[in-house]
């Protein structure tokens, strides 16, 4: 088994698509109108869903907004440099709702960021997620 994506309800595509493509560096899988049903899915991502999970953006033709509720966390991106990634967000008009820097009672290193339908979207610094095992070298014997 293996998690192939997670699905939102978007109020708008176009602006959906520019947000998760243009400020996260996405690219746009596939996207396919469902004419019966009056919905649209398109399907977003850093890899192809073959070979890593990504995100089904829903578009149901005439909703412009949803209740997110609250049970709804977040979606977590692994970024390089978050303060860099955070700058060029913010440049391009995307919102910052949570500034770069440890989170509280701990070292890594987060933001959050918002979508245009709200979602919360967390940013995190690679090599500082304090809980999450990283990589070792096992060390050889001759």
């Amino acid at each position: 088994m293996r998690l192939l994506h997670t699905m939102l309800r978007v109020g708008n595509l176009e602006a959906s698509l520019g947000f998760y493509c243009n400020l996260l560096g996405m690219k746009l899988l596939r996207q396919k109108d469902y004419p019966g049903g009056e919905f649209t899915l398109a399907f977003v991502g850093y890899g192809e869903e073959s070979q890593t999970a990504v995100i089904e953006l829903t578009y149901n033709w005439g909703t412009d907004s949803y209740d997110l509720g609250t049970a709804y966390g977040h979606i977590a991106i692994g970024v390089e440099d978050i303060y860099g990634t955070c700058e060029k967000i913010r440049a391009k008009g995307g919102k910052i709702s949570r500034e770069p820097g440890p989170m509280k009672h701990g070292s890594t290193v987060i933001a959050f960021v918002e979508d245009p339908d709200g979602y919360k979207v967390e940013l995190i610094q690679l090599g500082t997620q304090g809980s999450a095992p990283q990589p070792q070298v096992a060390a050889t014997t001759p």
